[in-house]
This record gives C-alpha cells, sequence and structure tokens, in this order.
C-alpha cells in the first residue's frame, strides 16, 4: 500500500512538471520565439545578476534622505519582483524592473536635502507621478510621444544609456579617474580593481561573440570567484531574516502636495521616468523583434507595468521604480518573453 502510495505520489509529480511547462509555453509563446524554459532560466539569472546591485547601493542613497536602510532594502527587493511580476505575466516583455539609479539620487539630494522635502513627502510625489503615468498610458498619450521619435533618435537613445552606464562602470573599477583640468584621465590600470574589471570585460565580449548562452552569467560569476581571495568581493553568508518594512510602509505625506514647488518635483520625476523607460523598451526589445516598422508590439501593456511599478514602490517605500536596461543581458543570453 504504501509503496503503491509513493508510485502513485511520483507518477503524479512528473505528471504535473510537464503541465506546468507545457501552460509556461503556451502562455509565453516560447515556441514561437525559438526559446525553451532552460534559456529563459538562464537568461533570467542573467538579468538578475547584473541588476542586483541596486538592492545595496539604493539603501545607500536613500538613507542620506533620512530613510531607514533595511527598509529601503527590503522595499528595493519587494518593488522588484512585484514589478517584474506584473511586466513578465501582464505585457509579457523580457524585462525587469526596479528602483532606478539616477533618480534615487535625484529624490535624495534634489528633493530632500535641496528643497527640503521630508523623504515622506518625496515618496507622495513619487506616487502623484506614478498616477499620471498611468493615466498617460492608458489614454495612449505616452505612446504618441514615443511613436513620434524618429526611429534613429531611438536607436541613439538606447546607445546613450548604454555609454552612460558604460562609464559608471568605468569610474567604479577605477579604470577612469577625475582630472581637475580635463574632467576624465585614465586611472592606474597596474591595480587589481581595473585589471578585473576589464579582464571581465574581455571575458564576456568573447563570450558573446562566441554565441555562448549565459556568456554574461559566466564573466560575472568568473570575475566574482577571482576576487574573493584577493578581498576584492567579499561573502558574508547566504541567509538572514529581512529587516522591517514598517518604517517605510505607506508612509507618504500630501501636505504639500497643492505647492509649485511639488508640482515642479511631481513633472520633473514623470519626464526623467517617460524618457528613461522609453530608451529601455526601445533598447531592449530592438533584439527581440518585439519592436517592427519603429513600434513596438503590447507597448500599452508595458507602460501600464511600469507605471503600477512606479506607484507600487512608492506605497512600500522607495522611489521611481522603473525598467532597466541591464535586462538587456538577458536579451543577449537568449532571452526573449516576459
Amino acid at each position: 500500500m504504501v509503496k503503491r502510495a509513493k508510485r502513485a505520489g511520483a507518477t503524479a509529480g512528473t505528471k504535473s512538471q510537464p503541465q506546468i511547462v507545457a501552460v509556461l509555453e503556451r502562455y509565453f509563446g516560447l515556441k514561437q520565439q525559438g526559446t525553451d524554459i532552460h534559456t529563459e532560466f538562464i537568461a533570467g539569472v542573467t538579468t538578475f545578476l547584473t541588476m542586483v546591485y541596486i538592492v545595496f547601493v539604493n539603501p545607500i542613497i536613500l538613507g542620506k534622505a533620512g530613510m531607514d536602510p533595511g527598509a529601503v532594502f527590503v522595499a528595493t527587493c519587494i518593488a522588484a519582483a512585484v514589478s517584474t511580476f506584473v511586466m513578465a505575466f501582464y505585457a509579457n516583455y523580457p524585462i525587469a524592473l526596479a528602483p532606478g539609479m539616477g533618480i534615487n539620487a535625484f529624490f535624495a539630494f534634489t528633493v530632500v536635502l535641496t528643497y527640503k522635502y521630508t523623504w515622506q513627502q518625496g515618496l507622495a510625489a513619487v506616487f502623484c507621478s506614478g498616477v499620471l503615468f498611468f493615466l498617460i498610458s492608458v489614454f495612449r498619450i505616452r505612446q504618441y510621444v514615443i511613436d513620434a521619435i524618429p526611429q534613429n533618435l531611438k536607436l541613439a537613445v538606447s546607445a546613450s544609456v548604454g555609454l552612460f552606464l558604460a562609464i559608471i562602470a568605468l569610474e567604479e573599477s577605477k579604470v577612469i579617474v577625475a582630472h581637475p583640468e580635463t574632467l576624465v584621465t585614465l586611472g592606474d590600470l597596474t591595480k587589481p580593481v581595473p585589471i578585473l574589471m576589464l579582464f571581465g570585460f574581455v571575458l564576456i565580449a568573447a563570450l558573446n561573440y562566441r554565441r555562448m548562452i549565459g556568456a554574461t552569467l559566466i564573466g560575472i560569476l568568473a570575475v566574482t570567484i577571482i576576487g574573493l581571495p584577493f578581498g576584492l568581493a567579499q561573502f558574508k553568508g547566504i541567509i538572514a531574516a529581512p529587516p522591517s518594512l514598517a518604517p517605510t510602509f505607506l508612509q507618504l505625506d500630501i501636505s504639500r502636495m497643492f505647492e509649485v514647488t511639488f508640482l515642479i518635483v511631481v513633472f520633473s520625476i514623470l519626464f526623467v521616468d517617460v524618457f528613461d523607460n522609453a530608451g529601455t523598451l526601445i533598447g531592449v526589445t530592438h533584439r527581440t523583434g518585439l519592436m517592427k516598422n519603429g513600434e513596438l508590439a503590447r507597448m500599452k501593456q508595458a507602460l501600464i507595468s511600469d507605471s503600477f511599478a512606479a506607484m507600487f514602490g512608492a506605497l512600500i517605500g522607495t522611489s521611481t521604480t522603473t525598467s532597466y536596461i541591464e535586462s538587456a543581458a538577458g536579451v543577449a543570453a537568449a532571452g526573449a518573453p516576459g
């Protein structure tokens, strides 16, 4: 009896796995896009590893605005996870979302420290920009704006975002450093950090040229493993209890909602988010076949997903959550659908 029950359970388990795979293949249209579950898993992990830095950077930046770093850490994780799932299942786009770099600095240093808003009032401005974002997405205003951008300019936007991220990487790794006269100059390439960065770059470029699946992921893991014994990367364990979300959860303050500066902040955040998202959508989807004749398929669903992310992130306690250009790494690893 027990053996029969075990065999029946094992049979049910093996039957359920193909059913789940079949459901995923039908929902995301994997076969039509020439991909499979294994490829998409590699692509997803690659995207995650290229953007997970925000989990650690965002609490540091927003912490300077007086926000609880532990709560921001949790809010960043939740906002990224929930928003990415919405983009995947609603829009079926291979794009991950998380609190945006740059706009979090604007939130902390301009809105809070310069305009003297509290971070709670700043979150209210982020939420309001998300609401406006949602409205112009629903009524297709934003799509008209994006469709009106010439094709060459669309490609230039995605290239410029890539160059912006490239110079951040070069600066963080000290391949380039500040100079009082020329602004930028070459760093000391004999030090371990620049050497490891350049090695990782060459390795990833070579593997991508060879069209190896998971090339970016392999490069990241290789550099991390090499850096561990030299102290360039630190291992502090795998599992720990998360901090409380309570200090930032639903802490919006709309007391300055009708001030002129509040409206300026809202529209500034909205402007940055609209064009940042447009550049990301264009840059990432250009390689997936979703862009045809200069227009994106399922554009409305993607825009609504992004606007939801902005509102949801503000509610749980982080600056604007938006589409990540790092998703291009997953696409480069042969990822196609959501």
